[in-house]
């Protein structure tokens, strides 16, 4: 027997990734449904070799129903999580919303799947942010065996971590460059993104930092170990999918560059391509379609004690996004609710 599965936001990115990735591990799925809001009711999307037809969010009865995968952004959230956790449903939330609830667990599982477990208070399960579920599957093994006390992290987000809307404008822009009256004025982001970087995902706070600068930091604390110190600066670049990450690392005790390598090598979710040689690191175009989490550049900071440094790439609409989702599902499934 297996799961009745609902799929809610299945025509944005991530909703069709959610679906995709159901599909590609064989989820054991009895019966699925795709949601969306009442303007996109109707819409065809792939489930497999199956076409699904969108049903209306607003009106759906979630009743028997044992897991959704919701990626319909905070504010719809706000409205039908908890009318699907209350009848019964379990909710995976790829939004913001409920990160940072103490009653609801953050999960990452190859980082803390044990976190699952504490579903039941709430009935509803955080997806944590893009950037921050890439790099805290590097960051655990290392942790585990060296103790991390500070990170520092630089970002270089794709325009997909900003919906159909980024992805649309940097191709406008990018063709708007070289026809002459066809330029794309900035709408989605701050300044123009194609050919340019833009400091600057989600609204400033007082502290000086961006929004999602904060997410990494009070995510890793929750997911990993509250006693890191970390430290984010995040950038948009023009890169359409995949995030990539500069992150330097400083330990409680020394760790050596080959044995981070050969633990990263082992490493749930890991998968390591560092030669030093031209080309033999993964930039975010390998990334694209992949379900790996990748480490490269790994090599020793010999201006601290105890540090290295390493590049992370992942496919933010894949582990940042929907393959965690799907993920999330799995380890609750296997550790909980044990059908299929």
């Amino acid at each position: 027997m297996g799961y009745k599965v609902v799929v809610a936001g299945a025509t944005g990115n991530v909703g069709r990734e959610m679906l995709n990735i159901l599909a590609e591990r064989e989820f054991p799925v009895d019966e699925i449904v795709a949601l969306a809001s009442r303007k996109s009711l109707g819409t065809e999307v792939s489930f497999g070799d199956k076409t699904l037809k969108t049903k209306d969010l607003d009106t759906f009865d979630f009743t028997g129903w044992d897991i959704a995968l919701f990626a319909v952004g905070s504010d719809a959230t706000k409205i039908y999580a908890p009318k699907a956790a209350a009848a019964g449903c379990v909710v995976i939330d790829n939004s913001s919303l409920y990160r940072y609830d103490p009653e609801i667990p953050l999960v990452v599982p190859e980082v803390n799947p044990e976190a699952v477990e504490q579903y039941k208070k709430r009935n509803i399960i955080a997806n944590p942010n893009c950037s921050t579920a890439q790099m805290v599957v590097a960051l655990k093994p290392l942790h585990d065996r060296a103790k991390i006390k500070r990170v520092v992290v630089s970002t270089y987000q794709s325009v997909s971590g900003a919906g159909k809307a980024g992805i649309d404008e940097l191709w406008d822009q990018t063709k708007g460059m070289y026809v002459p009256g066809q330029e794309v004025a900035p709408k989605k982001f701050s300044k123009q993104i194609a050919f340019n970087v833009i400091p600057h995902i989600d609204v400033f706070l007082d502290s000086g930092e961006t929004k999602e600068e904060w997410k990494m930091v009070a995510e890793t604390k929750k997911i990993l170990d509250k006693s890191i110190k970390v430290t984010a600066t995040c950038v948009r670049v023009p890169v359409f999918v995949g995030h990539s990450e500069a992150i330097n690392i400083e330990f409680e005790e020394f760790l050596d560059e080959d044995e981070a390598r050969d633990i990263l090598r082992e490493a749930p979710g890991v998968m390591v391509v560092d030669k030093r040689e031209p080309g033999g690191y993964i930039t975010p175009i390998e990334a694209v379609g992949e379900y790996a989490t990748y480490v490269s550049r790994i090599r020793q900071d010999s201006t601290i004690e105890n540090g290295l440094n390493l590049w992370c790439v992942s496919d933010n609409l894949r582990k940042g996004a929907a393959l965690n989702a799907v993920q999330i599902a799995e380890t609750l499934g296997n550790r909980c609710l044990k059908k299929g």
